[in-house]
């Protein structure tokens, strides 16, 4: 296994946060999946200056990006969207890309339950045998009933994987599993033979090692059940704007960079911008816990 680190939960330039985790000890980065932001020639000779790989990225599903969508035309776009972001991985010389189905924040269905398993395969077989011309695998991913009412367990995500195709595969993240698995380490067993990503962040969302989630023993069972992918660092910080805060001064008041859309992805997420001081100290925080365990 190896140490990688997601970049969509800070609006910084590329440079910055490759130069950030390339001096802290990182092995690869997930870019977040905004394909039309990136020269990716120009992004692959930046990590290789740095000694980086790209591991591969994520799909945002915001806004109306959605695979399972009533509509056949968003339906369509959506689809689009989840191609372009395996071109781009492809161009990066990534690996994987992580694709969450629904929009996230939505968590009310568009229709009955077999309509909607039905467009989300038909979806997914799409973007899978994209996938599977370019060389890359998908990992379906499970995210928290608190951002979409489809996919919230790893036993769901290996369902649709199974109905996709024999490639496909599941990506799990810790901090949802805490919220949605009745036991996180028998889930790693279970979506063993078709795990492709694991994310990372601690119970609260915070940094690896800042919260409950027993580390050690996560990233044993990983390595028993033959995991040897990347531990992809996702963290989340929750926002605190009131006296109890245990980090004054770390919500960066005036962000450079940052988009309305980003914006509202973060704010979606309980979380907003934050200072470079505090954000670099949740990357160390996170390989500090992490790398020993490897």
């Amino acid at each position: 296994m190896h140490l990688a680190i997601h970049n969509w939960m800070r609006a910084e330039p590329l440079e910055k946060t490759i130069d950030r985790i390339a001096s802290q000890g990182y092995h690869a980065l997930e870019i977040q999946g905004t394909p039309d932001q990136y020269d990716t020639k120009y992004v692959r000779q930046l990590l290789k200056s740095k000694g980086l790989k790209c591991w591969g990225s994520v799909t945002l599903m915001m806004e109306e990006r959605n695979l399972l969508a009533k509509e056949e035309a968003q339906r369509a776009a959506s689809i689009q969207y989840v191609k372009d972001v395996i071109t781009m991985v492809k161009e990066l010389d990534g690996h994987m890309v992580s694709v969450v189905p629904g929009t996230v924040g939505k968590i009310v269905p568009d229709s009955r339950p077999e309509e909607e398993w039905e467009w989300a395969v038909e979806s997914m077989k799409e973007c899978y045998d994209f996938a599977e011309k370019s060389g890359l695998l998908l990992g379906i991913e499970p995210i928290n009933r608190f951002e979409t009412y489809f996919i919230n367990r790893g036993d769901q995500a290996l369902a649709l994987a199974e109905a996709v195709g024999p490639n496909c595969g599941v990506c799990l993240d810790a901090f949802h599993m805490n919220m949605e698995e009745d036991d996180s380490v028998a889930a790693i067993h279970r979506t063993k033979e078709r795990l492709v990503g694991f994310h990372v962040a601690d119970n609260n969302r915070m940094a690896p090692g800042m919260g409950t989630i027993d580390w050690p023993k996560i990233v044993s069972t990983l390595k028993e059940v033959g995991y040897d992918g990347a531990l992809s660092v996702e963290f989340c910080p929750p926002l605190d704007r009131t006296p109890a805060t245990p980090y004054p001064g770390s919500i960066d008041e005036n962000p450079e960079g940052l988009s309305p859309e980003q914006l509202k992805f973060l704010e979606d997420h309980g979380s907003s911008a934050f200072t470079e001081e505090f954000y670099s100290m949740l990357t160390q925080k996170s390989i500090d816990t992490l790398r020993p365990l490897l």
